[in-house]
């Protein structure tokens, strides 16, 4: 695998931390509060994501990423009702995703013709589409859960009003060439 492809799932990976980090903070009930009824819980964004994925990346280099068994209008209804269909969703769409990615070996790989819903994407062009749509309802989630604690979120990224605390210790140590993600994705590990 290239450095390009590994870069790329770093950042996929760093996007799911968010994700995750959010749900620590909140209850089961709150993963499915609505702020009305036209408005998207966590629990049906993880449903939209998850049907995406599982859409897009399910045989990406043979089939047309919209696939004929989606039903992308139902990901928006209120299906799921446990923490565990939640977790399960949401941990079996990044699992699709992150195996489709494994798959790519070389820079020819990502010059690669595929399609979705019948138009054409190098694999380049359909990652960097979704490496746009992910975060966008990974943001709306951290959203919602900043929504929901208010005063008792947990910041996750620079907290407010720390940013020059922040600098400060980025600063005093020496340069180094790494991924951005790298930091964060290593506390994950630890």
């Amino acid at each position: 695998m290239n450095d390009l492809v590994n870069g790329i799932i770093k950042q996929f990976q760093y996007y799911k931390q968010l994700g995750e980090k959010t749900f620590s903070q909140l209850s089961d009930e709150e993963l499915f509060w609505q702020y009305n009824e036209n408005s998207n819980s966590i629990a049906i964004i993880v449903n939209h994501l998850s049907g995406n994925m599982l859409s897009r990346w399910t045989d990406f280099l043979t089939t047309d990423g919209e696939k004929e068994w989606r039903n992308r209008d139902e990901e928006f209804e209120d299906t799921i009702k446990t923490k565990q269909q939640f977790l399960d969703k949401w941990e079996k769409g990044w699992k699709c995703l992150f195996d489709a990615l494994a798959q790519i070996k070389t820079d020819e790989d990502l010059q690669q013709i595929i399609y979705i819903r019948n138009e054409g994407h190098t694999v380049i062009e359909a990652i960097n589409r979704q490496l746009a749509h992910y975060p966008y309802h990974v943001g709306q989630i951290v959203f919602i859960g900043k929504l929901i604690k208010d005063n008792d979120w947990n910041s996750l990224s620079i907290p407010k009003n720390k940013s020059a605390d922040y600098n400060q210790t980025k600063f005093s140590v020496d340069k180094k060439t790494q991924h951005f993600t790298d930091e964060f994705l290593d506390d994950k590990e630890k």
